[in-house]
């Protein structure tokens, strides 16, 4: 699968019939949810057993009832519940396999700002630039500018189209249903991956890059523009002017974040066919106050799917391990120091064998032997022929080939394999 994404160009009237379809979904989705949780309230003897068909089967009775409904197209309201369903199926799936932690009880939503559209309900012009809603939501025909043209090949597979709300316009999204794997030659060469906040990441040959701590830079511009809301009248046409202007440069953060994440991880997995990373809970690390800002800025989940995306689509084998210890134990003879060094000790002096080295080269080099500890010899001989590890898979049902030979001269604190 793959994803084309241009933005959108039309007259305000066209843009407010998006708006209208977005608010149509999201209405649609939070009824078939409302619908859900009425059924848990009943007795189990009267209640009703609902599924994904029953929700379409009820998109019509709201379109019966509801006309800005009708005006969406009856496959569009079935794609708004399939929404809803989904988090229902994540939370059923979530309880049926014991997760820990919350189960991620399905929520109204209140922020939708995306509406989609089947096969049926648009057209593209000849030169595929042009956009057209065939819906009664008045939308018509939109123009479409992006950085690469669509081909007859890729319209012919498009599953779907969804058109976005976001701060600096209106986008229209293409899925197009094609294998996204690119064939590159092996390297041979293995890599662990610590990161951290002083550095981006630091990896077992002692090569680190730099935190570009985007929020950072631009929080004295923001805390400006958040002034600015905070002072004009609620309501006021210079509030909706000041907000537009605050979420237009928090989308320049987030997209500078996650440009800088997906070139970096294409980098680092095209340039090595083992890499390993940590299995951080990020989720539990900003609970503590004093580093929330620093881990939300440095994005280390964003950066672990990029690595994860490449490895799928290079071939790669990519493992996240469990980080206990690894910032503890030396890489060299395995031991534990007697005590525990803290966050403010940067330097790695191992009291045993007497090893020295940064701190943060010390756990990539401890990551990458428990990542090919983990993925076992087979997963690295087979760098070769396109393996890629995925977590929660074991490396053996992903290798094909287990009897090569080894292809990769290890560091010097990875003999303990």
């Amino acid at each position: 699968m793959k994803v084309f994404e241009y933005k959108l160009y039309g007259e305000p009237s066209q843009f407010e019939g998006i708006d209208r379809g977005i608010r149509t979904t999201q209405f649609i989705r939070n009824s078939c949810l409302s619908l859900w949780m009425a059924q848990g309230k009943k007795p189990k003897n009267e209640r009703i057993k609902l599924g994904r068909f029953q929700f379409h089967s009820y998109c019509k009775e709201l379109a019966e009832k509801y006309d800005f409904c009708k005006k969406l197209g009856s496959q569009a309201r079935q794609l708004a519940a399939d929404r809803a369903w989904n988090s229902i199926e994540r939370f059923y799936d979530n309880c049926k396999n014991k997760k820990p932690g919350k189960k991620g009880y399905p929520k109204f939503r209140h922020d939708v700002r995306s509406v989609e559209y089947s096969q049926a309900a648009w057209k593209l012009s000849e030169n595929f630039k042009q956009l057209r809603i065939t819906d009664k939501n008045g939308i018509g025909t939109l123009r479409m500018k992006g950085g690469r043209q669509l081909t007859q090949n890729d319209v012919d597979n498009i599953k779907r189209v969804r058109l976005v709300k976001k701060a600096t316009g209106y986008f229209a999204q293409f899925t197009v249903a094609v294998p996204n794997v690119e064939h590159v030659e092996p390297t041979g060469k293995a890599i662990g991956l610590d990161v951290g906040l002083e550095s981006f990441y630091v990896d077992s040959n002692a090569k680190s890059v730099e935190n570009p701590r985007f929020l950072r830079k631009s929080e004295k511009k923001l805390k400006r523009l958040h002034r600015r809301v905070s002072k004009k009248k609620k309501g006021s046409s210079n509030r909706k002017k000041a907000i537009k202007k605050l979420a237009r440069k928090h989308f320049k953060v987030s997209c500078q974040r996650k440009d800088f994440a997906m070139k970096t991880a294409r980098c680092v997995v095209k340039s090595n066919d083992f890499v390993a990373i940590e299995n951080l809970r990020v989720r539990n690390m900003v609970r503590n106050r004093k580093f929330a800002k620093s881990i939300s800025d440095v994005s280390w989940r964003l950066f672990r799917t990029c690595l994860e995306y490449f490895g799928a689509k290079f071939g790669k084998t990519v493992i996240a391990v469990d980080p206990r210890n690894t910032s503890q134990r030396c890489s060299k003879c395995g031991k534990l120091p007697t005590k525990n060094k803290t966050l403010d000790i940067r330097a790695h002096n191992c009291e045993f064998c007497g090893f020295k080295t940064h701190r943060d080269h010390n756990s990539a080099i401890e990551i990458l032997r428990l990542g090919l500890s983990t993925a076992g010899h087979a997963g690295i001989h087979a760098w070769g022929d396109s393996a890629s590890t995925v977590l929660h898979v074991s490396a053996t049902q992903q290798v094909g080939s287990l009897n090569q030979e080894p292809t990769v001269s290890l560091e010097k604190g990875i003999p303990r394999l």
